[in-house]
């Protein structure tokens, strides 16, 4: 009975700990910034259905994907590829997997925000990287993530509030008052979307984000 009950602990245990790698992966990947820019696009356009949430998600996915090919051919090389052929343990796979990824969060993580959470946890003489623990570094690369988001997501919703203000101001010169400015602006907002190619900008931008 006892052993059953064991069992039982580590299978939920286990269930936990998958239903959390979803959560855990977004976060120490490009998904988030990825995810909010393509939300102020959306929010840009005026068109709060298209693309459908799905259709979003879908393409923040597969661009992370894209952005994180080099480190996850990094981690298939050191750790998967070692640890399937038994020359490693699955410790010293983990070891090796978390090296890559910890580049990448450094290299897209602002010194500001590693010493503020350094800082909290009260972890002083940081000299290296390597001074740096995981738990420290991973919150530290969510809101730098979040802050290079919202420039992004700024920069691309300026053009768009820039026609909103044009049309309002337009139509008010004109004393049309009851005409909502947003039946009139949306379809330049898209049209000018169309004709300079947005998608391909926006895509582009993204992902040369990451390389800065």
């Amino acid at each position: 009975m006892k052993a059953d009950g064991t069992n039982a602990v580590q299978l939920l245990l286990l269930i936990a700990g998958i239903s959390l790698v979803p959560a855990l992966l977004f976060t120490v990947t490009g998904f988030t910034r990825i995810l909010i820019v393509l939300g102020f696009i959306r929010s840009g356009l005026g068109t709060p259905t298209a693309p459908p949430n799905q259709i979003l998600v879908g393409i923040a996915l597969f661009l992370t994907i894209f952005v994180m090919a080099p480190t996850l051919t990094k981690i298939k090389d050191e750790a998967v590829e070692p640890l399937t052929k038994g020359r490693i343990t699955q410790e010293q796979a983990f070891e090796r997997a978390e090296g890559p990824m910890r580049e990448f969060m450094f290299d897209q993580t602002r010194d500001k925000d590693l010493a503020l959470f350094a800082g909290l946890a009260k972890i002083d003489r940081l000299r290296t990287r390597a001074d740096i623990p995981t738990h420290v570094l991973i919150p530290a690369f969510i809101i730098s993530e979040l802050k290079t988001a919202f420039q992004i997501g700024f920069l691309i919703f300026l053009p768009f509030l820039i026609i909103d203000l044009v049309v309002g101001a337009t139509l008010m010169s004109m004393g049309m008052v009851m005409l909502p400015p947003v039946f009139i602006s949306l379809p330049f907002k898209i049209l000018l979307f169309v004709l300079v190619d947005g998608w391909n900008l926006v895509t582009r931008s993204l992902v040369e984000s990451f390389s800065g």
